[in-house]
């Protein structure tokens, strides 16, 4: 075991409360641009979903395995990289979605769902694969997700603030049109501050790691954006839906990765910075390609 493995971050459950949240007031943001009749789409047309969790569970965990025998990284940051490919799509996918123009009522289902879905294929996705891996296998330990802390974390971060945002939209029409755009500058603002926060907090680390570390979660990243497009185009789905589906790929929840190092593998040096990373390059990446695609007409599904 190299000498990152011996590394351990400075994150407490408190900053995780925090990160909760913090997401929850970005949904209630999100959720005052929604209306029923968005989802009443999504539920007559399963197919999206389908293949945004097709791309999310079977693609991008295959596609993680063959990029870490790619590049070799470190056995703990090659881990991190399939517990972070196995963890559901991050809530602040729902955001960069609406900000790109993309289908959000979709973004929002397929989060809610992966996150429940996650309950099994977490655990399962991350066994498998690492191992698969020799080196991951020889640290891997099992891991097991409680689902009423799941189901619990799925009403508190999406159903809570979803259902009071679309009320308040509803019922509160001139407040709402006030607070929606000061609400969405002021959560994103944050929520940057927090994870700035969390990597000054732990400064000495990155910089002791940083060379690897970057180029391995840009690479990953990167492949996460391409495969939920990509499996989104190659399935004939409207424009609007495959920049749904590729945010919500490739925006991973990494503060359930964070969650999990610290309950289940000791804050594992590896597994832990290269996590914390992705949850804030995911931040840089999902808003860069947002604001590219904020900017174009989604086009037709023919397209």
């Amino acid at each position: 075991m190299g000498e990152i493995d011996l590394v351990r971050l400075n994150f407490n459950p408190q900053s995780l409360i925090a990160l909760n949240v913090i997401l929850g007031l970005v949904m209630f943001g999100v959720a005052l641009d929604l209306r029923v009749a968005d989802f009443r789409a999504v539920l007559g047309a399963r197919r999206p979903v389908l293949i945004g969790l097709i791309g999310q569970f079977l693609l991008l965990p295959a596609f993680t395995f063959l990029l870490v025998l790619a590049i070799k990284p470190a056995p703990s940051i090659a881990l991190g990289m399939m517990l972070v490919a196995a963890c559901p799509g991050g809530n602040i996918s729902n955001f960069l979605t609406h900000y790109a123009r993309g289908n959000t009522a979709l973004s929002i289902s397929m989060t809610a769902v992966s996150t429940i879905v996650a309950i099994v294929m977490t655990p399962l996705n991350l066994s498998f694969w690492a191992g698969l891996h020799p080196q991951t296998s020889a640290i891997l330990r099992a891991v097991a997700l409680d689902p009423i802390q799941m189901l619990f974390t799925v009403l508190v971060l999406l159903g809570v603030p979803m259902v009071v945002g679309m009320l308040t939209a509803r019922h509160l029409p001139r407040f709402a049109q006030r607070v929606r755009r000061p609400i969405r500058i002021f959560s994103l603002v944050v929520f940057v501050g927090f994870v700035v926060g969390a990597l000054a907090a732990n400064w000495r680390y990155f910089l002791a790691y940083v060379g690897f570390v970057v180029v391995a979660v840009f690479l990953h990243n990167a492949l996460a954006l391409t495969t939920g497009y990509g499996a989104a185009r190659l399935a004939g789905l409207p424009e609007r839906d495959r920049r749904a589906v590729s945010i919500e790929v490739g925006i991973q929840n990494s503060a359930l990765g964070l969650i999990l190092i610290f309950n289940f593998f000791d804050g594992l040096g590896g597994m832990a910075i290269v996590t914390a990373w992705w949850g804030v390059w995911h931040l840089i990446s999902g808003l860069t390609i947002a604001t590219w695609w904020s900017r174009r007409e989604p086009r037709p599904a023919s397209a």
